[in-house]
């Protein structure tokens, strides 16, 4: 249901909760004086930090800094959004959420209502064509190659899509009404009536033998399909097209069913296909998505970010995925911040998830993700390729790189180059460090511009660093003043850690 919450209701509805039983419903809480305290839900801790207190219906943890009302409290620690946390609490005492529709919003309402009404039929009909069509068993067989077994298939709601032009349309098109829902839903394809070859009027079904695999959106409703295809025609795996009810840019296969396994997930891997989610998940690897025939993109990371702090790219260990992971870096630099960490996992060639998860089981695949390429490491490795190491500065970093994360390019230089000194301390040696800023690059500028997401220690680092480039006087003026310093006053062209 869409539609505005109205502010009296939202307003009535915290008049009616108390905060207490709210929280205490999901983390154990101890009476402290008039207040009560626990171990925060948000951070790790040994000692309580976490306060609520009653009189004000607000928390706080002196921990981490958390704190809010009880709909605050629910959205983050249930992991939901505005109006699904309204849902909930309303839900507990009782209360239907009122919405403030128009005309056209009321409209449209309905005809998505009706969209998602035929695609969950058209879900309960290939499910129930995996269990009884008379050629079921080539999909069947098919599943059972792949190790999944029949629960695992009904988690995911997987079906059976038969062979023939019109198996779905004769179960579902009972009026035109319902065939007209079926093609907005891209369940049906309108036969070409300029084709010189097909001059026969109607519609036809757009899967066709094909293993259906539904795709959820957060709430479980199935807004789409994708199709895996059970004999050697084009394509392998066919999606449902762009819908009123489905956005392909902005979902991601296996959400809903990570979500459902197990709500305190703490990381994400992204993989490539619907059988390589399935096929984990079948092995005890339950936090596994992927895209739907697209590249992963910024809003498919910051809706992982939102409920885990960890999100694994698992790429093939070829130039294709190496390459692919190049992309994925580029578009995870943006939305980097405190507490957020990307790692690249790279099989070995010939293999994917599904067929690697098989062979060495789910606790050596656990370890690959846990000893998974941090993103900075891949973002050195993919710039030494062809240079010596000396070499590695920021003229090998990409301009576009530069335009969208600046910041965070040069925290990863400032890393490195504390790494190196340590590592250089360790060893007892006085070896020269590598090039880490340019002279072309104006830190001061840098720092200034950038939506640090660097914490107050590395701030306070990043300025140490960039003393090192600037005479004192000009460091100074800087420091109050955050201006760009001139390059002509910059004294050294780089710097080489201490010498």
């Amino acid at each position: 249901m869409a539609g505005l919450i109205p502010q009296a209701f939202i307003d009535d509805l915290l008049s009616r909760v108390d905060i207490v039983d709210v929280i205490d419903k999901r983390i154990k809480l101890r009476k402290t004086g008039k207040n009560y305290s626990a171990l925060c839900p948000f951070h790790t801790e040994k000692s309580p930090s976490f306060s609520v207190e009653p009189d004000k219906q607000f928390y706080y943890c002196f921990g981490c800094g958390a704190g809010g009302n009880a709909l605050g409290f629910v959205m983050d620690y249930e992991r939901m959004d505005f109006p699904q946390a309204v849902e909930a609490l309303a839900g507990d005492y009782g209360l239907d959420v009122p919405r403030e529709e128009g005309k056209g919003e009321d409209k449209r309402q309905s005809e998505n209502k009706q969209l998602l009404a035929v695609l969950s039929d058209a879900n309960q009909f290939y499910q129930k064509q995996l269990r009884a069509h008379p050629l079921k068993t080539r999909a069947v067989d098919y599943l059972k190659r792949r190790g999944l077994t029949g629960e695992i298939a009904k988690q995911f709601g997987i079906g059976f899509a038969p062979p023939g032009w019109d198996n779905l349309l004769k179960a579902l098109g009972s009026n035109a009404a319902n065939i007209e829902s079926m093609i907005k839903s891209g369940l049906l394809i309108k036969r070409d009536q300029d084709n010189a070859e097909d001059r026969k009027e109607g519609q036809y079904d757009r899967f066709r033998d094909r293993i259906m695999f539904p795709i959820r959106d957060t709430r479980g409703r199935v807004i789409g399909f994708g199709g895996r295809v059970l004999n050697d025609d084009k394509p392998k795996y066919l999606n449902s097209p762009e819908t009123p009810v489905y956005h392909k840019g902005n979902e991601l296969y296996g959400l809903y069913e990570a979500r459902r396994a197990n709500p305190k997930l703490t990381r994400f891997v992204i993989v490539e296909g619907y059988m390589d989610v399935v096929a984990l998940a079948q092995h005890g690897i339950d936090y596994a998505v992927a895209t739907l025939g697209t590249a992963t993109n910024a809003t498919h990371l910051t809706r992982l970010f939102r409920l885990v702090s960890e999100v694994v790219y698992c790429f093939d260990g070829d130039n294709a995925g190496r390459t692919a992971a190049w992309r994925g870096l580029q578009t995870a630099l943006p939305i980097l911040e405190d507490g957020r960490q990307v790692r690249f996992l790279f099989l070995p060639d010939g293999e994917d998830p599904d067929t690697l998860v098989r062979k060495i089981g789910k606790d050596r695949f656990n370890t690959l993700i846990d000893h998974a390429t941090p993103l900075a490491d891949f973002f050195f490795d993919h710039l030494r390729e062809g240079l010596e190491p000396m070499q590695i500065g920021f003229g090998q970093v990409p301009p576009e790189l530069l335009r969208i994360a600046d910041g965070v390019v040069v925290e990863f230089f400032i890393r490195r180059q504390r790494a190196d000194r340590r590592l250089r301390l360790k060893l007892g040696r006085r070896r020269k460090l590598p090039i880490f800023l340019h002279h072309r690059i104006n830190l001061a500028t840098t720092h200034r511009r950038s939506p640090l997401l660097i914490s107050t220690f590395h701030k306070h680092s990043l300025e140490s660093s960039t003393h090192r480039v600037l005479r004192r006087t000009d460091y100074h003026r800087w420091k109050s003043s955050r201006e760009p310093v001139p390059r002509d006053r910059i004294t050294a062209p780089h710097f080489q850690g201490d010498q």
